[in-house]
């Protein structure tokens, strides 16, 4: 769904060098499954840490910088959260709703929030 919601995101995932010709070829990529289980464990630990997610801060921080790094727009990450809530619209059925949607929402808006903090911390010694 992420390529379908825009398609000019595809080159942010490049591995090796490696520039995939198609959305299908990026989504078959072992390493890009592997990206998927990060992303899946980034949102895993959120929800362990809900009460608490302040802990998280530094760690989102730096992963934000880390997507920066690399040319991932702010913006983006919202294409992201429709994403997620889409997959899980589509696992939780009748089970997903407005209450659950909602409370997801709040949760995915919280790490980007705090992801979003490493676009505005200088490097050190700026």
């Amino acid at each position: 769904r992420l390529f379908d919601l825009d398609p000019d995101l595809l080159p942010l995932f490049q591995y090796n060098c490696k520039q995939f010709a198609s959305p299908q070829e990026c989504l078959s990529a072992p390493e890009f499954l592997d990206h998927i289980r990060k992303v899946m464990l980034v949102i895993d630990a959120a929800v362990s840490h809900l009460e608490n997610l302040s802990c998280l801060e530094e760690y989102l921080c730096n992963l934000g910088k880390k997507h920066q790094a690399v040319g991932v727009k702010v913006e983006s990450f919202s294409t992201v959260g429709e994403s997620l809530l889409y997959m899980l619209e589509k696992c939780l059925g009748a089970a997903f709703s407005p209450e659950v949607r909602e409370a997801w929402s709040k949760l995915y808006n919280a790490v980007v929030k705090a992801m979003q903090r490493g676009w505005e911390t200088l490097p050190e010694g700026d």
